[in-house]
């Protein structure tokens, strides 16, 4: 399959911290990338990285045409405001020139009736859904999640997880994701790059989720439950 990305020998640093080094890695079209690692190793900063608001060393390719969508980590909004998600998602869809976007990425996330409540009543995995659909707004081919299920319960955490994996499928689109989830990372990713400070890996979790890695990137044992087949 044609790479949506290619990465070489990628550095970033911060004065004389070095936050990573010589990361190379590609993502095929239409699969998903899981990049996990114990915190403060950088995953985040890539990001920053691949959708260029900070500076680097080294090679980021992305391919012709691609258009991206950003789920961030956490959104700078206070929830407060008196706006609904269906105002945000006018104004995502007013600055890409794409308000028709926004009642399919709506539906998509099925949040077609709750988006039009003050966004300070929905629930955690309400919101993040409502930051999927505002990625969604533009139409990407790429997405890009920074740990979507952070700070939401369980069933929410589910939900959303199976929410991303079928509109990858409907849209055939790339996604990189952010995860602490291990079993969710060896369910749903095609490869799995595994960050620190000093090192990286990068294959497919069946090969990459080994107990002795595991240990060695997070310093102690961990175990992860696989559900389904």
């Amino acid at each position: 399959m044609p790479s949506a990305l290619e990465v070489d020998n990628l550095s970033i640093s911060f004065g004389e911290t070095n936050v990573f080094q010589g990361l190379t890695f590609s993502v095929a079209e239409g699969t998903s990338l899981a990049i996990i690692g114990p915190n403060g190793c950088g995953k985040t900063v890539l990001f920053k990285a691949l959708v260029g608001s900070i500076s680097y060393r080294g090679r980021i390719q992305w391919a012709p045409g691609v258009r991206i969508g950003y789920v961030p980590q956490k959104l700078d909004i206070e929830r407060d405001l008196p706006i609904t998600g269906h105002d945000l998602l006018l104004a995502k869809g007013s600055v890409t020139k794409a308000r028709e976007d926004v009642t399919e990425a709506l539906l998509r996330v099925g949040l077609r009736e709750a988006a039009d409540r003050p966004i300070g009543v929905l629930s955690g995995g309400q919101f993040q859904r409502l930051l999927v659909a505002m990625a969604l707004v533009g139409r990407p081919s790429v997405l890009l999640l920074d740990e979507p299920t952070a700070g939401v319960d369980e069933p929410g955490q589910e939900k959303l997880n199976e929410l991303v994996r079928r509109v990858q499928k409907e849209k055939g689109l790339t996604v990189l994701l952010i995860s602490h989830d291990l079993s969710v990372v060896y369910r749903y990713a095609t490869n799995v790059l595994c960050l620190t400070r000093e090192r990286s890996w990068f294959g497919a979790p069946r090969q990459i989720l080994t107990p002795d890695l595991l240990h060695e990137l997070y310093g102690a044992p961990v175990e992860f439950h696989v559900h389904g087949p």
